[in-house]
């Protein structure tokens, strides 16, 4: 039988917003190598939570809409640091690249990314070693017999044949229901998540979301205030998406294109440089508002947008954590929870495949780098920041 984990380490939100700013500068490759770089720091370096607290939050965050990449670093914050310390998770994250795209968007024309540099191709396959590393690691903390490299394995052999966020949703459902089957001894340790919240105030979060979907398109028509109607416009983009990332990208084309606040070109345009900074995709938030043609824009349409955007992930998180918190300290939810992580490493090794490797690797040269890269998070244990500039110099040299 295992033990019980200790609850998370408390921390002051000043130390929360620092680690998270060093990841928002140098955690490029998109929403999974986000989860590897989060992994990497919290779980093996700095140890706030262990394997299956980190699994758990992945899982949960799977089946909320929004960014789950933000939404797991909103959670640790808050898991840290209470409510400041959430608020300092998603500030460090976000601000370097909302702030480099609110830059590219004020000065558009005398701004170029090259997407085919090869420097940048470097950053893709540098997040092919960093989600190498989380599945080596999270697959042998949470699949460690047959039964949950099972799980792992048809996860993701569904995933990869029928890809889309609503089958992850069904895989870890599923994943779930195969776990409740195994073995009482093999209950996952309870790992308590140390909140300062409870269920009523998660419960009026929750309420909150709801309310705001429903009442913000009533109010912007209402009021005929271009402000409101850009806030509801991104605030139902965070709100109504599932799988986060580049899922995203047709909602905010329909939000922002249709109604010609931002011409086609320019929305292109600033989703190429999207792909060349750190940190969340959904700071692409901050570049729509500021180049939208109707006032607001500017500095403050990019505050409104990016505020809009990342509000729904605030309410979900905060509004689930005390509820899940309660759910998974059930006996049979616990052995449910076996079966979740292990599909999580089977939605983690779908991704791996399809578009992490697929995307990133062009030939023998790629598969040196990303081994060396590999080699060097795992083995040497170097710092991820230093493996990503590596990697972008040595491609950039290749060229």
């Amino acid at each position: 039988m295992t033990t019980a984990a200790a609850a998370p380490a408390r921390g002051p939100a000043s130390e929360v917003f620092r680690v998270f700013l060093r990841l928002g500068l140098t955690s490029f490759g998109g929403p999974l190598a986000h989860l590897g770089y989060f992994r990497s720091e919290f779980v093996e370096r700095r140890r706030w939570l262990d394997d299956h607290a980190y699994a758990d939050l992945v899982a949960l965050c799977q089946f909320l809409p929004g960014p789950a990449s933000s939404q797991v670093g909103i959670a640790l914050g808050s898991l840290r640091a209470g409510w400041r310390g959430a608020l300092a998770a998603w500030l460090g994250f976000t601000l370097p690249s909302a702030l480099l795209l609110v830059a590219f968007a004020l000065f558009l024309r005398c701004s170029g990314i090259a997407q085919g540099a090869a420097w940048l191709h470097g950053l893709e396959v540098v997040a092919v070693a960093v989600v190498a590393q989380a599945l080596w690691g999270m697959g042998r903390s949470l699949c460690p017999d047959l039964p949950r490299a099972g799980i792992a394995l048809i996860a993701a052999a569904l995933v990869l044949r029928w890809p889309g966020a609503a089958m992850q949703a069904v895989v870890l459902a599923l994943g779930g229901l195969a776990g409740g089957a195994l073995k009482p001894t093999a209950a996952l340790p309870p790992a308590p998540f140390a909140l300062r919240w409870r269920a009523r105030s998660g419960l009026l979060l929750l309420a909150l979301y709801a309310v705001l979907l429903i009442a913000l398109p009533l109010l912007a028509r209402q009021l005929d205030s271009q402000a409101l109607r850009l806030f509801d416009a991104f605030y139902r983009a965070g709100a109504l998406v599932f799988g986060g990332g580049h899922v995203v990208l047709p909602l905010l084309q329909a939000q922002t294109v249709a109604p010609g606040w931002v011409s086609n070109d320019v929305f292109l345009a600033g989703y190429g440089a999207a792909q060349a900074v750190p940190g969340p995709l959904f700071t692409f938030a901050a570049y729509l508002g500021a180049v939208s043609a109707p006032a607001p824009n500017g500095i403050a349409g990019a505050a409104i947008a990016l505020v809009a955007i990342f509000l729904p992930a605030f309410l979900l998180v905060g509004g689930a954590l005390p509820l899940w918190q309660r759910v998974r300290g059930h006996p049979a939810m616990q052995r449910a929870l076996l079966g979740i992580n292990a599909a999580v490493v089977g939605v983690l090794l779908a991704a791996f495949v399809d578009p992490v490797w697929i995307t990133a690797m062009h030939g023998p040269a790629d598969l040196f780098l990303a081994a060396a890269a590999f080699a060097l998070l795992v083995l040497a244990k170097a710092p991820p920041w230093a493996v990503v500039a590596g990697c972008a110099i040595a491609a950039a040299a290749w060229g």
